[in-house]
This record gives C-alpha cells, sequence and structure tokens, in this order.
C-alpha cells in the first residue's frame, strides 16, 4: 500500500473529528474508545481503536466491545458518508451481528471492510424509495504493527477477527 497523500490524511484526520464529536453528544460509548479514521476510499474502509486502558480487558488484549464498536464503525463510515452527500434523511441500524475470534488482540486494531462499494449502492437504494433495505457485510481486524494502515497482502498472518454485520437502512417519510 502507499502512503496516503496529504489531502486525504486531512480528511481522515476531518473525519476522525466528525465522528468522535457525533459520538461524545450521541454515542458516548464509542467516543470513549475513540476511534480513529486511518482510511476511507470508493473501495475500503479502515478504522483504527487503541489497545490502551480503556480498551483492555484483564487479560491485557482488546474488550469485545470495543471490537465490536470498530467492527460496526468499519462499515457505518462508508453509509455515513454516503447519507451525508444524498442529502437525504436515511436512518440505518445494525440487525445483526456475527464474529469469529482468532486470535488475541494484543495490540492497536484495525478493523478493514472491503466491501465499501455495497455500502454505497444500499444507501442508493434507500435514497431511491422509502422501503427498508438489508444487506450484510463483512470484514476483518487485524493487530497493527504501525500507523500506517496495514496492506492486505500482509495482513492474513495478523487476522485476529472475522465479523459480518447486517446493516439496515430506511429513508424517513416526508
Amino acid at each position: 500500500m502507499t502512503p496516503s497523500s496529504g489531502a486525504s490524511r486531512f480528511e481522515n484526520l476531518k473525519l476522525t473529528a466528525l465522528i468522535n464529536a457525533y459520538s461524545a453528544i450521541n454515542i458516548p460509548l464509542l467516543a470513549f474508545v475513540t476511534p480513529r479514521i486511518m482510511e476511507l476510499s470508493e473501495t475500503r474502509s479502515v478504522v483504527r481503536i487503541r489497545l490502551d486502558r480503556r480498551t483492555r480487558n484483564h487479560l491485557k488484549v482488546m474488550y469485545f466491545g470495543a471490537l465490536a464498536m470498530g467492527a460496526e464503525l468499519s462499515i457505518a463510515l462508508k453509509a455515513i458518508d454516503a447519507i451525508g452527500k444524498s442529502g437525504k434523511k436515511i436512518d440505518f441500524i445494525f440487525k445483526d451481528f456475527q464474529a469469529e475470534f482468532l486470535k488475541r488482540a494484543d495490540g492497536h486494531v484495525h478493523f478493514i471492510c472491503d466491501q465499501v462499494p455495497g455500502v454505497q449502492e444500499l444507501i442508493n437504494l434507500a435514497v431511491s424509495g422509502t422501503e427498508r433495505h438489508h444487506r450484510t457485510f463483512e470484514g476483518y481486524a487485524v493487530v497493527a504493527d504501525n500507523k500506517a494502515a496495514p496492506d492486505a497482502a500482509h495482513a492474513s498472518d495478523k487476522i485476529v477477527m472475522k465479523y459480518r454485520l447486517t446493516l439496515s437502512v430506511k429513508q424517513r417519510a416526508p
């Protein structure tokens, strides 16, 4: 993976600030773990949650709740972005959550969703009508070695969790 451009880093910092500010008011538990947006492109989203006093359990690995929040945000991030750009009032919620824990998350964790185009398509469906739409998305989490977003080619041996969430969206009736 090539390093992010300056403009992209600025956009990621802006998104991080927006998510954390919104969370401080509406989802305080998410704000408590202070997620950081590492990447949001047309094909991929990457969210990082640091392993620290707030996110680790008694075994000094990332707590299940923090892992769940990172997984949820990696998918919700594109939905938030697409809804904002649509100008419509669209509500979304996660209908179900499945996770497979493969290794202990003993460092900062990057949550990666490579199905971002599908999230955009789902929001586009919601924009076109008032019916509820659902779709299941998959992602995975890796322990990060450095501050850069992990390269997918080298991430497979560091995968700590695989997850599936069903995103449900609906445009509010006028």
